[in-house]
């Protein structure tokens, strides 16, 4: 890629970006979240009609490429620069390409082993294009916009993740496609959803590249020197990995929090599907018409707490300026750890929709109070690398949780994978606790004439500690 010499902007000079400029920066996130969500809600719905029954060790594929690929992207970008394409978007664009074949393959596979290693290649893509999406903001707008430039992300995050997670429903109900196939074989409102997925994603994403400049680093004499002393790629998988010795104090403590709400996460993902169409749906019968309406289920479940974490996002500030940060984190993972818990205790496929609710305003404060906290302890210009290496700690609890959980659901909860759910939500609520014991540094109060701008990131980072 051809490097040349222009004209730094500093920070402080960056330039007030318009309402369309910081929607275009942001729509490419709604594609990456199109493809999360249908992966999310579909994966293993694909591993049960192929016949998987280690679900869980079936999701290993992912995670383990992701330990390597999630920080090398954010140590990469954080040293590229191209006057045509910039610094983050050739990851964005590389990342699209890869993941939206993915999302066109996966659902056409014919075999277990093809659909976990395209698993693994979806999943790594997505990431590649996901990581340097949350250094561009810090790239791109002056203090004062990036709330408003999170919030967007935030935004078509809810948006692509509501949508993608309904398709195979919307694709059923509304327009008559079979949810059903013989056995081996993906369902039609499962495999154009993929079709869909794929389709979206690659535009979303290529709309933000092409609608969207980047600056030149600060000091490219100082750039550049510093990129050639840290040349090569066996370099850059050093300090990647170096990184996680290397932690600021909150980041440390951060991780810990991260593990045990994203272990929760992920025991949602991989196991909603067995746990609801056995627990109340009643069947294993991954051919049988009823299985396959609690798999849609699944999926409206998901557009559900998604929908709310859109929401609760905007609501999040109010509560941060009343108490702490660190309180609102532990106030949601709480109330997420209980919408899993609830589960169990359901019969009802539309009271799972209560659930989703606990849920979604989780997830809303996982997207953004951890980043909102970090984001004081990292330097600027390694804000790409660090924010891969934070990534270590979504990524690791997704190896345990395909480590341990599929033994914990056989051996301990006797195939009863409904209790896995209940196993996630008493991990989600440990992490709410352990969010009280984070230094939480630049947590400040804000003046009032700046209140109307609290709704996102750079909100919360200015809530009043009280913890």
């Amino acid at each position: 890629m051809s490097i040349r010499v222009a004209s730094a902007i500093p920070v402080r000079d960056k330039p007030r970006l318009s309402f369309w400029q910081i929607w275009n920066m942001s729509f490419g996130f709604m594609g990456i979240q199109f493809g999360f969500a249908l992966q999310n809600a579909n994966v293993s719905r694909i591993f049960e009609t192929l016949g998987g029954t280690e679900i869980a060790l079936y999701w290993l594929a992912a995670p383990l490429t992701g330990l390597l690929v999630q920080p090398i992207v954010g140590y990469l970008s954080d040293r590229t620069w191209s006057p045509r394409w910039g610094r983050r978007r050739p990851f964005f664009l590389v990342g699209a390409v890869l993941a939206s074949v993915a999302l066109l393959v996966m659902p056409n596979v014919t075999a277990l082993w093809m659909a976990v290693g395209m698993l693994w290649v979806m999943d790594s893509s997505i990431n590649i294009s996901m990581e340097p999406f949350r250094a561009l903001v810090g790239d791109l707008l002056p203090s004062e916009q990036r709330t408003t430039g999170f919030a967007a992300q935030t935004f078509f995050i809810g948006v692509g993740a509501v949508v993608a997670s309904s398709l195979p429903w919307m694709l059923t109900n509304w327009f008559g496609v079979a949810n059903t196939a013989a056995a081996g074989h993906i369902p039609p409102s499962v495999r154009y959803s993929f079709t869909l997925g794929g389709v979206v994603f690659f535009l979303a994403v290529l709309w933000t590249v092409l609608r969207t400049k980047e600056y030149p680093p600060e000091n490219m004499a100082e750039f550049e020197a510093e990129k050639a002393a840290t040349a090569g790629f066996a370099n850059g998988v050093r300090e990647s990995f170096l990184g996680i010795f290397e932690m600021p104090k909150t980041m440390r403590q951060l991780a810990v929090v991260q593990f045990f709400s994203w272990l929760a996460l992920f025991s949602m993902w991989i196991y909603s599907t067995p746990a609801i169409t056995s627990h109340i749906y009643h069947t294993t019968d991954a051919t049988s018409k009823v299985y396959n309406a609690g798999a849609d289920w699944v999926g409206i479940c998901f557009a559900v707490y998604n929908g709310v974490s859109a929401i609760a996002a905007l609501l999040l500030p109010v509560i941060a300026r009343a108490t702490s940060r660190r309180f609102t984190h532990m106030l949601c993972l709480t109330s997420g750890g209980l919408g899993l818990i609830s589960i169990y205790f359901i019969q009802d496929p539309k009271m799972l929709l209560l659930s989703m609710v606990g849920v979604g305003v989780a997830w809303a404060s996982i997207l953004s109070v951890p980043y909102a906290m970090l984001a004081g302890a990292l330097p600027s210009n390694k804000m790409g690398y660090y924010m891969g290496v934070f990534n270590f700690f979504i990524v690791i609890p997704q190896v345990v949780a395909g480590l341990i959980l599929g033994f914990c659901t056989t051996h301990f909860f006797h195939g009863q994978s409904v209790l896995t759910l209940v196993l996630g939500g008493v991990s989600m609520i440990i992490s709410g606790l352990l969010t009280l014991r984070v230094n939480d540094a630049d947590d400040i109060q804000l003046p009032v004439e700046e209140a109307p701008e609290t709704l996102g990131y750079d909100a919360l980072a200015s809530a009043n500690p009280k913890v």
